[in-house]
């Protein structure tokens, strides 16, 4: 009811003040400059008036003032006062200083005096927080993303130490992979457009509307305990600091993708532009579904089966047409104004993307180890080469708005996502998934579409009075993929001939829908209290998630029979002609199956609760060290209910986790002197296999032919009586130790040097499944540790020239030792597939763990007077080190990820008048890289698992800010 009450006083105020003239605006942040924490309750006075307000409860400030210069007193008891001078105030705008720091007054020290533009540096605030900040932590401001350029969030992860990025999409920490990285909104848990996933799609956040990017690289008791790389957490504005409005619009050429007339396509809906299919893709039905022998005996039967049949979308034959280029189009718009004794802050964002991407040359392959352990070279079980062409629509909506008084601050945030992703191939295919020595062609034709609703409620008081701070945060999500339609066909071609049978594979048309309701919240409680006369805080509270699952597959295998003539266009299979009936005859014609009739194998029901509560104490022990301890505690119930053909199991809303897990965590910060840092960080955390892997799903993947089949599928092998796989999917335990020495120098300038270990218990990686080629299953696997060291180093080049003093480089090195001891079974699987010659070892690679990093950059500032101003550029290298991507077991060799050099430039000069107008330049993977995969065995040429060709892609972006 009190936020209801809030609500209509925020519109009416808000209304209410566009009746008033405008002043203008001071506003900013106050630090404790000991600790770097927020200070509220600090008198801002505009001296010569009688104008003044004190910080909130975010230690920030908010001063209505007529246009004109000003002197400025920050004063709070205890500490130093505060004098800025020359603080210029315009009309309608706002003057905003990020990182006032006051500092504990002393008898010797009497009032400090500065300038504006001493302190005019939100990167100074980051560095601050990340050299108080009780967990080691990497991070991005909100001004070092405008200097650097980026439009997303994504793009700029790759500047920060240990970060790697995935697709340009996915942010994973020190090389460990997305079950080992989280990711956070605004400090709460929110799943992503792929569900399936621990990080969200981090290139939906336009870079405007970001606050700050924050990776925790250790943990603390307030934090989700399931992680181990790191959590990032994406901070969105809530109070701009000024009023601010943006438009822009890019486009991007790629040569190899785009204005090409070989992309190959396939006829869609008239909504795709949208990321929505119109019904085009809709299935033909769903339930009184006949089979072919129900038709033939069953006139009624019969009409049913050939009214489904008319009733699929005819185009099962991918095609060539001109693809397009990129474009988008974003646009932002916000503000904070000051109405009585509240503040109102607002933002609005909307983003659209129309991506395309053309893979000439694409290849997927399935190798193999012969019977015969002399010979080392690899079989080809299947390759499959031709051209693929992807469109991808993505667009999002995010609106916020934010009311705060002094002690209390009340937030609600609404996001959605849809992304609509068009597939087409045409390959040449040469033998089958076992190996048969066959050639033809083959046809994908695919559509996936998903949606995401996000809506985030929070308060926050401060009773700095009496030393309390309350915050409570729920977040309800929705999140739909509807992937409709997949059409896959495939040909024998022998002696001219075109032959669908058996050994090539039937064609299949496939549905897949899957709908997830996930509620999240927290309550965090903290005390201020005084241990052995020092600053102490206490904090303590509670977490609640609940997630709840709907999947299904439904799936139609496709048959031509009888003496229908072929001639390799799949179109033909539901050309009205050659629908069975076939000229009257019932052994002719195309026919479906129906396998999910009369019960869906593929489908399943789960859900998950994970209760969560956390106390935690930081405090001084001696002069120079800060100490935080804490210990969570994590409830973890997780429910299925589905079902197995292999084995006829069945569940039904059975317990497959149910865990009681305690994470104690300890952080040490001794400070070296004012500059430098010594931290130390023990914590146990945790991993937990997803949905999609506790359970019975079988998704095949038409495009590279591939499986995956859930961890609760058993795979033995019944005439040797060896069982590689018992279908008991576990919780990984880890164990975390870091060590990091940091030096802070002036104008952002850093030096760190750290080293990290843990240690996994049972960690969960993906196996190679030994019942079906071409298939992988998630699996507990042997224990396993890694070592590692970091370093980073961002450096301006002033000292070498006074010329240079614009320029500055930034370089940072991930390097990382992991190993797994083999399980007995593997080890004796590896021994037994052994070629002449070849040891093998009781331990190898983590998968998914990279053996280093590399983060380098040299970048030009010129948002300063002089020469270049208005002009920021950057060149940036990142490169992953070869890692395990899939672990090998009987005649199956493993598969590694190839590392991809990517090297991109970022340029942007402002213009015009007040330099509103903003061009840029980006140009990725300059070195032309490609994205591939191989298998590796003793001895034996490395072959492709996988192999796109990306090109380079050239985008132009022109922005204006209205205000």
């Amino acid at each position: 009811m009190r936020v209801l009450k809030l609500s209509v006083t925020t519109v009416f105020l808000f209304l209410t003040t566009l009746l008033f003239g405008q002043n203008g605006y001071f506003r900013g942040t106050v630090y404790d400059g000991k600790t770097g924490e927020f200070l509220p309750g600090v008198t801002i006075f505009a001296e010569g008036t009688t104008k003044g307000t004190i910080t909130d409860l975010d230690g920030k400030f908010n001063l209505p003032l007529p246009a004109g210069t000003y002197q400025i007193r920050v004063s709070f008891i205890s500490y130093q006062t505060r004098s800025i001078n020359d603080v210029i105030i315009n009309e309608g705008d706002a003057t905003v200083l990020d990182n006032i720091q006051l500092n504990e007054a002393t008898v010797q020290i009497g009032e400090a005096v500065v300038t504006a533009k001493a302190i005019r540096n939100t990167e100074a605030a980051m560095l601050s927080m990340k050299k108080k900040s009780a967990n080691l932590l990497d991070g991005i401001s909100a001004s070092a993303l405008q200097k650097i350029g980026d439009s997303d969030a994504a793009a700029s992860m790759k500047r920060v130490t240990g970060v790697s990025v995935e697709g340009g999409k996915y942010v994973f920490v020190r090389g460990l992979g997305d079950r080992y990285t989280k990711t956070l909104l605004n400090g709460l848990d929110i799943p992503g457009l792929d569900p399936d996933r621990n990080t969200i799609q981090m290139d939906i956040f336009p870079t405007s509307i970001v606050e700050n990017l924050v990776v925790n690289k250790t943990f603390s008791a307030d934090l989700p305990a399931d992680f181990t790389g790191g959590v990032i957490d994406i901070n969105i504005k809530d109070f701009p600091v000024r009023k601010t409005g943006n438009l822009s619009v890019s486009a991007g050429y790629n040569p190899g993708s785009h204005l090409n007339n070989n992309f190959v396509s396939a006829a869609g809906g008239k909504t795709d532009w949208l990321g929505i299919d119109d019904g085009t893709r809709d299935i033909p039905a769903t339930t009184n579904i006949p089979f072919l022998t129900d038709a033939i005996s069953s006139e009624s039967s019969a009409t049913r089966y050939k009214e489904i049949l008319s009733s699929f979308n005819p185009t099962m034959a991918a095609t060539r047409e001109r693809s397009l280029m990129d474009f988008g189009l974003s646009a932002s718009l916000g503000n904070q104004i000051k109405v009585g004794k509240y503040d109102l802050g607002y933002l609005v964002s909307a983003s659209y993307k129309n991506n395309t991407d053309y893979y000439e040359g694409a290849e997927y392959g399935r190798y193999g180890l012969s019977a015969d352990v002399n010979l080392n070279e690899m079989e080809t079980r299947e390759l499959t080469q031709g051209d693929y062409g992807v469109n991808n629509v993505l667009w999002s909506a995010l609106g916020g708005l934010s009311l705060k008084s002094q002690k209390a601050k009340y937030r609600l945030n609404f996001l959605h996502l849809q992304n609509g992703e068009s597939k087409a191939a045409i390959f040449d295919y040469y033998k089958n998934n076992y190996g048969t020595t066959i050639s033809g062609i083959q046809h994908n034709i695919e559509y996936s579409q998903r949606a995401l609703t996000n809506i985030f409620l929070s308060g926050k008081y401060n009773y700095h009075d009496k030393g309390w701070e309350i915050e409570w945060k729920l977040s309800p999500t929705l999140s739909k993929i509807d992937e409709p339609d997949i059409r896959f066909t495939r040909y024998l071609v022998e002696d001219g001939n075109y032959i669908i049978g058996t050994e090539s594979g039937f064609p299949e048309r496939i549905w897949r829908e899957l709908e997830e309701k996930s509620y999240a919240g927290v309550l965090h409680f903290t005390k201020s209290l005084k241990i052995n006369n020092e600053d102490a805080k206490w904090k303590f509270g509670g977490a609640y998630t609940y997630k709840d699952r709907s999947f299904a597959i439904r799936d139609f295998n496709i048959n031509i029979r009888g003496d229908v003539p072929l001639t390799g266009d799949p179109n033909e299979l539901f050309a009205p002609e050659n629908l069975w009936p076939y000229n009257g005859k019932v052994s002719a014609g195309t026919t479906y199956e129906a396998p999910f009739v009369p019960v869906n194998y593929n489908s399943y029901d789960a859900n998950v609760s994970n209760i969560g509560g956390y106390t935690s104490l930081e405090f001084n022990p001696l002069e120079k060290l800060k100490a935080i301890v804490g210990v969570r505690a994590e409830q973890y119930l997780q429910h299925y209910t589905g079902k197995t053909q292999q084995d006829a199991i069945e569940f039904n809303d059975e317990k497959v986790l149910d865990n009681l897990d305690f994470f104690p965590t300890a952080n040490l910060i001794f400070s070296l002197n004012e500059a430098q840092n010594l931290r130390f960080s023990y914590a146990k955390t945790i991993a937990r296999p997803s949905f999609k892997e506790l359970s019975f799903a079988q998704i095949f993947d038409p495009i590279s032919g591939r499986n995956f089949f859930g961890g609760m599928f058993r795979d033995y092998n019944e005439t040797k009586g060896i069982v590689y796989w018992d279908g008991n999917l576990t919780k990984t335990d880890i164990q975390n130790i870091d060590l990091r020495w940091e030096l802070f120098k002036p104008s952002g300038q850093t030096v760190s040097i750290g080293a990290f270990y843990k240690s996994f218990k049972k960690p969960i990686e993906l196996v190679q499944y030994s019942i079906q080629p071409g298939s992988f299953q998630p699996r507990n696997v042997g224990d396993g540790q890694v070592i590692g060291a970091e370093v980073e180093l961002r450096q301006n080049l002033k000292p070498i020239s006074e010329k240079l003093k614009n320029m500055s480089f930034q370089v940072n090195f991930t390097y990382t030792h992991s190993q797994i001891k083999l399980s007995d079974t593997e080890y004796e699987s590896r021994l037994e597939y052994a070629r002449t010659g070849q040891s093998i070892s009781r331990y190898r690679d983590m998968a998914g763990q990279a053996p280093y990093i590399v983060n380098a950059g040299i970048s030009f500032d010129g948002s300063d007077e002089g020469f270049g101003k208005g002009l920021n550029a950057g060149l940036y290298y990142n490169v992953q080190g070869e890692s395990l991507m899939i672990v090998g077991i009987t005649d199956r060799p493993d598969v590694y990820n190839v590392p991809f050099h990517s090297l991109n430039l970022n340029a942007s000069k402002a213009f015009g008048e007040d330099q509103k107008w903003k061009l840029g330049l980006k140009i990725d993977n300059l070195l032309n890289s490609n994205k591939e995969a191989i298998y590796k065995n003793f001895g034996a040429k490395e072959q492709f698992y996988s192999k796109l060709s990306p090109g380079t892609t050239f985008q132009l972006k022109v922005s204006y800010a209205f205000f």
